[in-house]
């Protein structure tokens, strides 16, 4: 589950990077607290799937990019 839980917080902030969204902004959007936004980020946490959706859904992405490598 390492593997998984840092693939996932590299794709997310890859994606958040890209989108020019700080924590606190994608936070906002997706109505999380930041503080889990950088734990997911720095592979401290695995997310729920609706937090994913939620993290999906404020960086206007579909939930696939997300998960993009994850096998």
């Amino acid at each position: 589950m390492d593997a998984v839980r840092q693939q996932l917080g590299a794709n997310l902030k890859r994606r958040r990077r890209a989108a020019r969204l700080s924590q606190e902004r994608l936070s906002e959007l997706a109505d999380l607290d930041r503080t889990l936004i950088s734990l997911i980020e720095r592979g401290k946490k695995l997310p729920r799937i609706d937090t994913l959706v939620k993290l999906s859904r404020g960086l206007g992405l579909p939930l696939s990019d997300l998960l993009e490598g994850i096998a």
